[in-house]
């Protein structure tokens, strides 16, 4: 199991102003700290964390923050129309169009999916995956 995630940012106010487009919708909360931004979804009383956590911080070595080649993160939505929206909120908020909500003929029919780079460039994805909504073959 992933227990957290971890992407750079140089930025961490254009950092925030992009993920908290996106993951207070998918149900994140913020902690935000001196060393960057903590997301996590919320814990009820006497449960286990629900993971993986998301962060972003500044490299520990200093040196500037570069987006992994071939690196993605992939958030599951609850439906096409979050992915449609959340696509869209996320290019308000500084992020750039990777990918436009749709279907892609390499996965399934009921893959529905966006994809967006962060202000730093790494490459997040938003999916859908639910047999209930129209699949790319109806």
């Amino acid at each position: 199991m992933i227990a957290y995630v971890t992407v750079g940012a140089d930025d961490m106010a254009r950092a925030r102003r992009f993920y908290d487009a996106l993951l207070p919708a998918l149900g994140y909360g913020l902690d935000e700290g001196p060393e960057g931004l903590s997301y996590a979804l919320p814990v009820p009383p006497g449960q286990r964390p629900v993971l993986p956590d998301f962060y972003v911080k500044p490299p520990f070595d200093g040196a500037p923050a570069r987006a992994g080649n071939g690196t993605m993160v992939a958030f599951l939505a609850r439906s096409q129309q979050q992915v449609r929206r959340l696509h869209a909120a996320g290019l308000e908020a500084g992020g750039t169009d990777e990918g436009a909500p749709g279907f892609r003929a390499d996965y399934g029919a009921d893959f529905y999916v966006a994809y967006l780079r962060d202000p730093q460039g790494n490459k997040i994805a938003l999916f859908s995956n639910d047999p209930d909504e129209p699949g790319r073959d109806d």
